[in-house]
């Protein structure tokens, strides 16, 4: 029987058994370790079809029973419409149940993913199931970018259950950049008081002329984080947030100008970066510059804590060193330290925060350029650039979160035609996304072990708000979770009629969830953007 499910599990099986009807009578029965995906299916389905689903007992009749088996793999599950009428659901861990809890809903139909019954208490139905299913990879993220354009905490909830449904596990949170800090650190307040707010912002392109002149920010508290995150570990998302250093820091440096290569230039002048691009101004590699991002950090551990966010991301792309070049107090460091130069210099900066992150429990990740110059040993990469980033770093022993901009960038365009809204970088189609796969081919099998998976990286210079997002993201967000899920043939082998049928159903999933993707069809005219420069590049993107 096809169920249309998405990510597609590794076996379905059909031994002609009835299915399971879902009614005023149904219970939850769920074991030890449980108890979060119980919460889930009572608030979720729940509300969705106006069932109380009370707490059962073991055994009973028509119930959604929940097990752990350790002998399952830690994310694996089985779904099966069991005897007496009950659906069983069994994981190899708390995490396994709940992905199981996800198919589930799907096979409940779209109705299931509203917030509040569509018919009138008529029973659900859930058709005969017999499900084995396990992830292919243990990292299955998104990165979202709140600096350039800043989600209010309530879309970033909402984007963590959107992450769930499609049974993604880790969300990057992207918190500080050029254009605006978005983190609350007590101790360091003008980070949110100054460098959270920029005058005016970029509409488009940076070389577009037109300005929004509306000052523009905003920002986390500390206790929208705890929410964030506890909301996150609720649904086994890990999280993994991201202080970018020492590139990608004008906004710090406009709150704390004594963070910067005053040597160099005024720093005073600065403000929270108003354009989009790589800017010049990066962090100075002083004692006082290392205390100050310590003392961020020490914050920062708390709100994040090592069950969840084991990751702590660091940046380390795109760090211009023109200034470090004319600053005699960072070529003096470089001396002081017996640098090559300055890539060796920003790798000493990298190898300080990397020491003080293990010596607390945790683990550095930043982007691939933190290869230059030289990696600690337990340090992860982030591979953007390319593959290139990734097959070095996996070669030579460090585990990599393959995400490669020519593949899995959701900002990039989706379609060639004219009507992309400020369409930006190579065309990626829903297909495109669906035949990347995040292991090159040519990797021995030691260093293919140090791909822990894959991620799909959302920056937001030119999505202004929630319905711009959606419309970048989706649906290529489902065909990248079924990438990240699902063990699938070689790319040119894969099965993408199959796919789209899927996603016909899915479709009505999604609109049931209230996501704003692009239709398969072209933009609908309120989605276009006529008139603002996007910066398009043309042909196929390269395999580097």
């Amino acid at each position: 029987m096809d169920m249309e499910l998405i990510p597609a599990p590794v076996s379905v099986g059909d031994q002609g058994r009835c299915g399971f009807l879902m009614d005023r009578a149904t219970t939850i029965t769920g074991q030890d370790g449980t108890e979060s995906t119980e919460r889930w299916l009572r608030s979720t389905l729940g509300a969705a079809f106006g069932l109380s689903l009370p707490p059962g007992a073991d055994g009973k009749d028509n119930t959604i029973l929940l097990r752990i088996d350790p002998v399952l793999e830690p994310e694996g599950y089985r779904l099966s419409t069991g005897t007496g009428q009950s659906v069983v659901i069994t994981g190899g861990s708390p995490a396994g149940v709940f992905w199981g809890a996800q198919t589930l809903r799907q096979l409940l139909g779209p109705e299931a993913f509203r917030r509040a019954p569509v018919s009138d208490g008529a029973p659900a139905r859930v058709p005969f199931a017999d499900i084995e299913d396990r992830p292919r990879f243990s990292w299955r993220g998104m990165m979202l970018d709140v600096s350039r354009h800043f989600l209010p905490k309530d879309d970033v909830l909402r984007y963590l259950d959107l992450l769930a449904a499609h049974k993604l596990n880790v969300f990057h949170f992207h918190l500080t950049d050029d254009q605006g800090w978005r983190v609350e650190i007590k101790r360091y307040p003008k980070l949110t008081e100054v460098g959270s707010w920029r005058s005016r912002t970029k509409h488009g392109h940076r070389a577009s002329e037109l300005w929004d002149e509306t000052p523009y920010g905003g920002h986390y508290t500390q206790d929208d984080i705890r929410e964030i995150v506890a909301y996150a570990a609720e649904r086994h998302i890990r999280v993994v947030p991201e202080i970018d250093i020492p590139g990608h820091s004008q906004a710090a440096i406009s709150a704390y100008p004594e963070l910067g290569n005053t040597d160099v230039i005024d720093t005073t002048t600065l403000s929270v970066w108003d354009t989009w691009g790589v800017s010049p101004n990066v962090l100075a590699p002083t004692d006082n510059t290392l205390r100050f991002f310590e003392g961020v950090f020490e914050e920062l551990l708390d709100l994040f804590p090592a069950a969840n966010s084991p990751f702590i991301h660091i940046g380390g792309d795109e760090c211009l060193k023109d200034q470090w070049k004319e600053s005699p107090t960072a070529q003096a460091r470089i001396r002081e330290l017996g640098l090559a130069d300055e890539d060796e210099l920003q790798s000493w900066f990298i190898r300080h925060f990397d020491r003080w992150l293990t010596a607390r429990g945790r683990r550095l990740i930043g982007w691939d350029e933190i290869l230059e110059g030289g990696l600690p040993d337990g340090a992860a990469v982030s591979s953007w650039r390319g593959y290139a980033g990734g097959i070095a770093a996996a070669e030579a022993g460090h585990d990599v979160v393959m995400c490669p901009e020519q593949q899995v960038y959701l900002d990039h365009r989706q379609d060639g035609g004219p009507d992309e809204p400020m369409p930006i970088g190579y065309v990626r189609t829903l297909e495109d996304v669906f035949r990347f796969d995040p292991v090159p081919p040519g990797l021995t099998e030691e260093a293919a072990g140090h791909i822990l998976g894959t991620q799909a990286n959302v920056w937001t210079e030119v999505m202004q708000n929630r319905s711009r997002v959606d419309y970048q993201v989706f649906p290529r967000l489902v065909a990248f979770a079924e990438v990240a899920w699902s063990a699938l043939p070689a790319p040119a082998d894969r099965d993408f009629a199959d796919f789209e049928r899927r996603m016909t159903a899915h479709y009505a999933r999604l609109d049931a969830l209230g996501v704003e993707y692009r239709p398969p069809g072209g933009p609908l005219p309120w989605q276009r953007r006529p008139g603002v420069l996007g910066r398009p590049i043309e042909g196929a993107p390269p395999n580097v």
